[in-house]
């Protein structure tokens, strides 16, 4: 008789994490790895009831009943793993051959099908198992005839398979439970331990199998807030690191500073005994015109040793006329050198110049050690003193032969130094910067200036247009990489993404056309023609809801562009052309209405929504602003806001009131429920507002009229982020100061910057700043919590 292990079907060995194919997924839904059979199960249970809930919400009748008999009729049984194993038993006891055939092909298609080809083998021994186990049912329930019947219909089948070559005489044993070969499969072990198996089986590949997002929801909520609250550890630590580098900075400022001034204060001899030899030492003091002791006793060594009026045995030279200590000096100094001649005969002769001391003289060498502990003091003393001292403590330090007009010259610009520099440091004070620079990208596929750069709703891809009408389309995380490129043929004057299908873009040319651009399948949905009078397409607005968008369409410019090169003054303000707002569905690209702009048609430089479309808001070449009612379709109210064009308009954080650059120069807010009062109004630079000047060689200039947004806001609207010459300024908005104070300054630009975004899709902050020569700047910020 064959051994239980030999006959039995083995588990499955598919482990948790093993790799699925789902090539094809169903309706093409985005799919998350490894969801537990068991909490699978309560998974799709929960949302088939939270879809049954929606759909009567909804009062989609129809629809939920169809969804209740297809749930009925569930082959998968919720992927339930025990109904499917009672399905397939229920199948074997009423002998229904075909349907059970028909239920395992269903799972080898639907399940089994995905899985590597590694685990064939593991399925087919599953399902020999499982025809096994139906004839041992149909014997052990006398029906020969269903067994019989079996072989049958699956003779064509089985009959090249080796391992159902002894099975064609089952039906007609007279006692196959006694037989050595089909003894094992009458055991109930085999039974149970097929059952068990199938389980197993299918459970893991539930286990592994990819399930739709919405399955996975919790899971997906609980690991997003895993990794926000990892986020906050890692903003602490990275605040902890930053503060610790510039402790450490300053106290290595400090160090560095307290070591200059002793420098100056130490004498030349005392500034260099760390790193002076005995025989340099002597050549060094030999060269030293000080004041020596004549005492008999000290002998050779006196040379080596630095006067102090700290040391109380120390000998200074009695004082007398300048004559007399002038050649004692020259004196001393000669016989020094001639001692320093004959240290280095000694040495050249290899003989040890202090030799003496260990045998001949201890007394000097213990009284040499001790000098020399004296001057070991007498340093630690200066390099421990304040670093402000006044010139008379300096004059005694440096010694009787330091020049008390240099050491005082260089007291004095010390003092200068660190007084000026003090600043707020100085003071204990230092404000705290509101954002980190994470990293700094450049763009750089543009050839020429940009004219509007923007990023989608969601924050993966940025939109940018040069004024050759190259339109580029790019994603930056995570790296940088271009998505798509096109080239217009008659000039581009606007860009705006479209809010839902945040694939779509709206590009408004000045041949009065908007087109429709699909960035994922690289080409041209539609193009609509505006209106012949009004070719130049100035702005786009699409509403968030991300049923219709407004068009900004202009009559031609009455100024040239060579009339802007001269800066003239006397041109703001005159080139106010009739205009256009028309309101245009998003989906079958028709115009629905044309907004009244009162009191004369007038051409509308820039449009923004608020957070539900439900206001529009304008600035016009005619210096005045107007809020439009989009549920009315009707202009609320207007008021002259600029001398001269509005070049950009945005709501606040809080859409109580809106910002506005003008053509004057000036960055003011508007409290709109009060007609336009003015809450705040602020000078910018004209590198902030424009028109912007490149200038090039022999006096060429490039000019070039504000076209795209000159400010945006960060993600709480107390910051914002304008243009300038080198790069983006951050500012921090507040109605109590006078002046906009000026917090970070990104840099990184050779051009003037004409547009700005910022974007606030992710925590790390992102700031968009293009400039003239083309270039892109990506700044990564990452906001400090106070």
């Amino acid at each position: 008789m064959r051994t239980q292990a030999n006959l039995s079907v083995p588990r499955p060995s598919l482990r948790p994490s093993s790799r699925l194919h789902a090539p094809g997924s169903p309706l093409g839904l985005r799919l998350r790895l490894r969801l537990p059979a068991g909490a699978m199960a309560e998974a799709v249970e929960r949302t088939d009831e939270l879809v049954r809930e929606y759909l009567l919400f909804r009062g989609f009748t129809h629809t939920l009943r169809q969804l209740d008999a297809e749930i009925k009729a569930d082959k998968e049984k919720g992927f339930r793993v025990d109904k499917i194993v009672d399905q397939l038993q229920q199948l074997m006891q009423v002998y229904d051959l075909a349907a059970l055939r028909d239920y395992w092909s269903y799972l080898e298609r639907r399940l089994f099908s995905r899985l590597e080809d590694v685990y064939r083998p593991a399925v087919n021994k599953l399902k020999t198992s499982l025809f096994r186990f139906y004839l041992i049912y149909t014997i052990q329930t006398n029906r020969n005839d269903k067994a019989q019947e079996f072989f049958v219909k699956q003779a064509t089948e089985l009959q090249n398979q080796a391992e159902w070559k002894d099975w064609f005489i089952l039906p007609f044993l007279p006692s196959p439970d006694t037989n050595p070969t089909f003894a094992t499969y009458f055991s109930r072990q085999w039974a149970d331990t097929f059952i068990v198996s199938l389980h197993n089986f299918l459970s893991v590949l539930f286990h592994c199998m990819p399930v739709p997002v919405i399955l996975n929801f919790e899971a997906e909520c609980q690991r997003t807030s895993q990794v926000q609250e990892e986020n906050e550890v890692l903003r602490q630590k990275l605040f902890a690191l930053q503060a610790e580098i510039h402790r450490m900075k300053k106290e290595e400022q400090q160090l560095e500073e307290e070591e200059a001034v002793v420098q100056h204060k130490l004498p030349h001899y005392v500034s260099n005994m760390d790193r002076l030899g005995d025989s340099e030492l002597v050549m060094v003091c030999s060269q030293r015109s000080a004041s020596l002791s004549h005492s008999p006793k000290m002998g050779f060594f006196s040379a080596l040793l630095p006067q102090s009026k700290k040391s109380p045995s120390r000998v200074s030279p009695a004082p007398g006329p300048p004559q007399a200590q002038s050649s004692v000096k020259k004196e001393l100094s000669n016989n020094q050198i001639l001692k320093a001649k004959e240290a280095m005969t000694g040495v050249k002769d290899g003989k040890n110049i202090f030799s003496g001391l260990s045998t001949g003289e201890p007394g000097l060498a213990h009284h040499r050690q001790k000098r020399l502990q004296d001057h070991g003091k007498e340093r630690k003393e200066l390099l421990s003193k304040s670093t402000f001292q006044c010139p008379e403590k300096k004059t005694e330090v440096s010694g009787p032969e330091t020049e008390p007009s240099l050491e005082l010259h260089i007291d004095q610009a010390d003092m200068t130094t660190r007084t000026s520099g003090a600043g707020i440091e100085g003071r204990g004070f230092r404000p705290e910067e509101p954002f980190i620079v994470l990293s700094q990208e450049e763009y750089g596929e543009h050839h020429s200036s940009i004219m509007h750069c923007r990023v989608d709703c969601s924050g993966r891809r940025v939109a940018s247009l040069d004024v050759d009408g190259v339109i580029k389309v790019w994603s930056f995380n995570p790296i940088m990489q271009t998505k798509a490129s096109s080239i217009s043929k008659s000039p581009l004057l606007s860009l705006e993404w479209a809010t839902k299908r945040d694939r779509l873009l709206l590009l408004g040319s000045g041949a009065g056309t908007v087109r429709l651009y699909d960035t994922e399948a690289k080409k041209n949905l539609c193009e609509i023609s505006i209106n012949d009078d009004m070719p130049r397409i100035l702005s786009l607005a699409c509403s968030p809801s991300g049923t219709s968008f407004v068009c900004s369409a202009a009559a031609p410019s009455l100024i040239s562009q060579m009339d802007y090169t001269s800066l003239d003054s006397g041109i703001k303000g005159m080139n106010q052309v009739p205009g256009k707002l028309l309101l245009w569905d998003t989906k079958t690209m028709k115009q629905q209405l044309q907004f009244s702009l009162d009191p004369d048609p007038i051409a509308i430089n820039c449009t923004a929504f608020n957070h539900n479309g439900n206001l529009l808001v304008t600035g016009a070449a005619d210096g005045a602003i107007r809020l439009f009612d989009m549920q009315q379709h009707e202009c609320a109210m207007s008021w002259k806001a600029h001398s001269g064009e509005v070049y950009s308009v945005e709501f606040s954080y809080d859409e109580n009131t809106v910002y506005s650059i003008g053509e004057d120069g000036k960055f003011i807010q508007w409290n709109i429920h009060k007609s336009g009062q003015k809450v705040s109004e602020y000078s910018l630079p004209m590198d902030a507002t424009g028109p912007f000047v490149l200038s090039g060689y022999s006096g060429y200039k490039q000019v070039q009229i504000p076209r795209g947004r000159l400010f945006a806001f960060d993600s709480e609207g107390n910051y914002m982020l304008t243009c300038s010459a080198t790069g983006g300024i951050i500012y921090k908005l507040s109605s109590d100061e006078k002046v906009l104070e000026s917090c970070l300054s990104l840099g990184g630009h050779r051009a003037p910057v004409v547009t700005v975004d910022w974007c606030t899709a992710m925590d790390c902050g992102t700031c968009l700043t293009a400039s003239m020569d083309g270039k892109i700047k990506l700044t990564t910020l990452l906001a400090q919590k106070f």
